[in-house]
C-alpha cells in the first residue's frame, strides 16, 4: 500500500489538508556524510529492507544472523492475516490442528500480534489478550459497552486493563470469536490493528486535552492523526509494520508532562519558532531487560503541519537501518548510538518531503518550574460550568458489569466520553458542575472507583503479572494492593508516591519511572525458591526526569512490606502510626 487518505476525529489542524496522500519513500543507497570526526561506510547507510510483492522484507543479503521473529516474519506475511483476510481462515482452524504445524503455531503466537492478539500459551492457553488502538486515551460510551459485552461472554476468564499507555487491553478471547470481534470494533470507531510486536504502539496525549485550563496545545488531533497514519484507517500501513522492534510515540500538550516524554521513541514538545507553532522532537528513549534510556534531542523543531511527515521519516530511517540481530539491541535508540544523532537526523532530512528539517527553537513552551497537578478527584474544566471527575481504578483491572457502569456514567452525566490514563485511571470529563454531587454519590464511585483513593493507593500501577502474561515471573495486581494495604496500616504517608510493579525484565509496569519499583524475580529463602523483587528508588518524571536505580535485588516479596515502610520514613516523610498517634 503506498497511499490513503487521512481522516480526523477531532479538530482539524491548520492546513491538514495537505497530508490528503501520502507517499513512502523509496530507500536508496546514498553517499557517505561525515558526522563530525566520524565516518559511517556507504553500505551501512544501505536500506536493510525492500518492497516485495508490496510488503517490506528483510533483503537476502542481510539475513545473516537475524533473529527468530524476522525469521517468521520473513516465512510468512504476518499482515496478510488483515489484509489478505487469512485471519477468517486460521480462526476456523481448531487449536489441536494448529498446533501440528510449525507455521500456524507461529500465527497464534508471534504472526497474530499484527492484529492485536496475543496468545496466553503459558498461563492461559487457548485464551487470548487483545489490544486496541486508543489515540490519546479518548474513548466512548458505546466503544466502553462493545468492550464490556465481548469480555462478559468468557465469563472469570475475561476481564479488561488500563494500560500504561492510555490503553485498553481485554482478556479470555477465544480465536474462533475474533473474526466478529474485530468487526465489532470496527463498527464502534475501534481497531486492534498494528498494536504488538515490531509496530508503533498506541499514540499517548495529554489526558486533559481540550479541558485543561493550563494547557499548552489539545494533543488529540495530533494523536488522532498519528494513529491515522500509522494504521492507514484502521486498513493496514503496510510501510510501518516491518520494524526492527516496538516504536512508541508521545505528544505533550501540558506543563505537567502527564506523557512521559522521556521514555518514547519520539516526544513531540511544544514549541515556538520565529512566530509558528511547533515541537521539538526528543528520540530514542525505552525501556528492555538488559538497557533503560532517556529519550535525547534531535536537535530539530517542526511546525504543526509537520508532526506526521517527519514521524514518517524517522519511522522509515529507523525501518531501513535498524540492526535485526539480538533483539535486546534493536531498539532505535541502539541505531541513534552506532550512527550518532547527528548521523541519525542526517538520515531522517532525506527522508523529509522538503530533504530539510529545522534545527531546535529555544522557545520552549514547557515551564521546567512546574508542580505536578493531580487529575483524581473534582476539578473545574476550561468550557465554564463544566468539570472533570478522575476516578481510581485500583491497578487498572475492570469486569465487564464495570465498564457497562462507566459507560453509563459517562452518558448521564458527561458527553458520553472517557479518558484513560497512564497511571491506568479514567477521568470522566464534562459535566456540569450541577451534576457533580449526584455522580459523587454513585455506588461506583463509592464502593470500586473512588475520586479520593489512599494516597498509597493513588499512584499504584501494575503490569498484568503472570496471572496471565507468560513472561511475568511474579504476581503483581493483587499482590502490589495488599502489600501496599499493609504499608498504610504502618505509616501515615502525607506526600504523594508512586509505586510500580512489573513481573519481569520487560518492564511494562516502567518501574523505573516510579519513586519506588518492584520488578519481579525468583530467588532464594530459607533454601526454597520463592517469589521475590528487585526493588528501584529514585524514579522521577516531569521536567527534571530521572530513571530510577536498584535499590535492593532479590528481596522475597514476603519481605518487602518493611524495607517499603523503611523508605517512605527514609525518604518520603513518612510517619509510622504508632508515633502518629503518640504525638496526637
Amino acid at each position: 500500500m503506498t497511499s490513503f487518505s487521512v481522516k480526523f476525529s477531532a479538530t482539524s489542524l491548520p492546513n491538514s489538508n495537505r497530508f490528503s496522500k501520502l507517499h513512502a519513500t523509496p530507500p536508496q543507497t546514498v553517499a557517505v556524510p561525515s558526522y563530525g570526526a566520524a565516518e559511517i561506510a556507504a553500505e551501512r547507510l544501505e536500506p536493510r529492507v525492500e518492497q516485495r510483492d508490496g510488503y517490506w522484507v528483510v533483503k537476502d543479503k542481510f539475513r545473516q544472523g537475524i533473529n527468530p521473529a524476522e525469521k517468521a516474519k520473513i516465512e510468512k506475511e504476518p499482515m496478510k492475516l488483515f489484509t489478505e483476510n487469512g485471519i477468517e481462515d486460521l480462526a476456523k482452524i481448531s487449536l489441536e490442528e494448529i498446533e501440528k504445524s510449525k507455521l500456524t503455531k507461529e500465527d497464534i503466537d508471534i504472526r497474530l500480534k499484527w492484529l492485536g492478539l496475543f496468545h496466553r500459551r503459558k498461563h492461559h492457553y487457548g485464551r487470548f489478550m487483545m489490544r486496541l488502538k486508543l489515540p490519546n486515551g479518548v474513548t466512548t460510551s458505546d466503544q466502553t459497552r462493545y468492550l464490556g459485552s465481548v469480555i462478559r461472554k468468557y465469563g472469570k476468564d475475561g476481564c479488561g486493563d488500563v494500560t500504561t499507555r492510555q490503553n485498553w487491553q481485554i482478556r479470555g478471547v477465544v480465536l474462533p470469536d475474533v473474526p466478529e470481534i474485530l468487526k465489532g470494533l470496527d463498527e464502534v470507531g475501534l481497531t486492534s490493528l498494528q498494536s504488538g510486536m515490531d509496530n508503533v504502539r498506541n499514540p499517548v496525549g495529554n489526558p486533559l486535552a481540550g479541558i485543561d485550563l493550563h494547557e499548552i496545545v489539545d494533543t488529540r488531533p495530533y494523536t488522532n492523526l498519528l494513529s491515522q497514519y500509522v494504521t492507514a484507517n484502521f486498513r493496514g500501513n503496510v510501510d510501518v509494520t516491518n520494524l526492527p522492534r516496538k516504536w512508541n510515540v508521545c505528544v505533550i500538550g501540558s506543563h505537567d508532562l502527564y506523557e512521559h516524554p522521556h521514555i518514547n521513541d519520539l516526544a513531540y514538545m511544544p514549541a515556538t519558532k520565529d512566530g509558528r507553532f511547533g515541537f521539538n522532537l526528543l528520540v530514542g528513549g525505552f525501556f528492555s531487560p538488559k538497557r533503560c534510556a532517556e529519550a535525547i534531542p534531535l536537535d530539530a523543531w517542526v511546525p504543526a503541519d509537520d508532526v506526521v511527515p517527519v514521524c514518517k521519516a524517522i519511522l522509515e530511517a529507523y525501518r531501513d537501518l535498524g540492526t535485526r540481530g539480538n533483539r535486546q539491541k534493536t531498539r532505535m535508540m541502539w541505531l541513534i548510538d552506532e550512527l550518532g544523532v547527528e548521523g541519525f537526523r542526517a538520515e531522517v532530512v532525506k527522508r523529509m518531503p522538503q530533504k530539510k528539517l529545522d534545527r531546535e527553537s529555544s522557545e520552549d513552551l514547557v515551564l521546567k518550574q512546574w508542580e505536578r497537578r493531580e487529575y483524581l478527584g473534582v476539578h473545574p474544566q476550561k468550557q465554564e460550568g463544566y468539570s472533570f471527575v478522575g476516578l481510581h481504578i485500583p491497578v487498572g483491572r475492570v469486569q465487564a458489569d464495570d465498564m457497562d457502569e462507566l459507560a453509563r456514567l459517562a452518558d448521564e452525566y458527561g458527553s458520553g466520553e472517557l479518558r484513560l490514563t497512564v497511571e491506568q485511571n479514567i477521568i470522566i470529563p464534562n459535566i456540569e458542575n450541577s451534576k457533580i454531587d449526584a455522580l459523587l454519590n454513585e455506588p461506583l464511585l463509592k464502593n470500586r472507583f473512588s475520586p479520593d483513593p489512599p494516597i498509597l493507593m493513588r499512584n499504584l500501577v501494575a503490569c498484568t503479572g503472570n496471572q496471565f502474561c507468560g513472561q511475568a515471573i511474579i504476581e503483581t495486581k493483587a499482590r502490589s494492593m495488599k502489600i501496599t494495604e499493609e504499608v498504610q496500616r504502618l505509616v501515615s504517608v502525607t506526600q504523594p508516591v508512586r509505586m510500580h510493579w512489573t513481573g519481569c525484565p520487560n518492564t511494562c509496569g516502567q518501574v523505573q519511572v516510579a519513586d519506588i519499583g518492584f520488578m519481579g524475580c525468583l530467588t532464594r529463602k530459607e533454601g526454597k525458591t520463592v517469589e521475590g523483587a528487585d526493588v528501584f528508588l529514585g524514579g522521577r518524571i516531569g521536567s527534571d526526569s530521572h530513571l530510577g536505580e536498584v535499590y535492593k535485588k532479590s528481596v522475597p516479596c514476603e519481605d518487602l512490606v518493611p524495607i517499603i515502610v523503611d523508605l517512605l520514613i527514609n525518604n518520603f516523610g513518612a510517619v509510622p502510626r504508632e508515633r502518629e498517634e503518640t504525638e496526637e
